[in-house]
């Protein structure tokens, strides 16, 4: 989706000079902020420490910073630096674990091991960070569907994070998975048996107090609740969806 963007790193005082602004225009009643736009972790503890202090001191009201977040670069800082950046209020990372099967993560070209993002996801909670986690159906294509949920719901158990959600994957033409695609190698699930995965994945997921969602607009069905509290009855809404055939329309996905 980003072929035609290269990653950059902006200079700190371009990214002071934004807050500023932010403040300028939003006024000094801003709570929440999310560091944006690829992956922010990237920046020396040092960088994301003058930028927290900066939101801190442009926004009295500041109680949440967000960022996305790669699991070797939570790996490459230590405890000690993450416990400071919590400390500063940056409370929540946002992590694609996409697949938790290393051999549909390596298909994919994630970059990352399952083990490095459980372990990179259980060190940021270690330090005072919620995690929102992303579980990518259909990423293994019709011929791994149980093995992308088997082993997604074992990496997100052993994970056990605050927000999980679960999207569906969307090919998207001129990239590798879509060449896969066009070669018979991937072939795309149909729209109930991405139910019938997500459902295996909720069967088998174990996790103590986590905000379910998959009610974004790449799903056939919008579901939320809160696990384990309420496993039964998302089960329960899916059996429905696959017994009845009702789901989100395709001309309706992705709006």
């Amino acid at each position: 989706m980003y072929r035609d963007k290269r990653f950059c790193v902006r200079g700190l005082a371009e990214i002071l000079e934004d807050i500023d602004s932010a403040r300028a225009y939003y006024g000094p009643t801003v709570r929440r902020v999310f560091l944006r736009d690829g992956d922010a972790m990237i920046l020396s503890t040092d960088v994301l420490t003058q930028i927290l202090d900066r939101l801190a001191a442009v926004f009295p009201d500041l109680q949440r910073v967000g960022i996305y977040a790669n699991a070797r670069n939570i790996l490459n800082k230590s405890p000690g630096e993450l416990e400071l950046l919590h400390q500063k209020r940056l409370d929540i990372i946002y992590l694609g674990l996409e697949s938790g099967s290393d051999r549909i993560l390596r298909q994919n070209h994630k970059g990352s091991t399952a083990r490095e993002m459980i372990d990179a996801v259980k060190k940021a909670q270690q330090a005072g960070m919620k995690a929102s986690v992303i579980y990518l159906l259909g990423l293994g294509g019709r011929a791994h569907c149980e093995e992308n949920a088997r082993e997604s719901a074992r990496a997100v158990s052993e994970m056990n994070p605050t927000y999980l959600s679960a999207l569906t994957v969307t090919v998207i033409p001129g990239t590798p998975l879509h060449e896969r695609m066009l070669a018979g190698s991937f072939v795309l699930p149909e729209p109930l048996e991405f139910l019938q995965e997500l459902r295996f994945f909720l069967q088998e997921v174990n996790v103590t107090a986590t905000v379910f969602r998959s009610n974004h607009a790449s799903n056939y069905l919008a579901l939320a609740g809160r696990l384990p509290r309420d496993k039964e009855r998302l089960l329960a809404e899916i059996d429905e969806a696959l017994d009845s055939g009702r789901i989100r329309p395709e001309f309706l996905r992705g709006l």
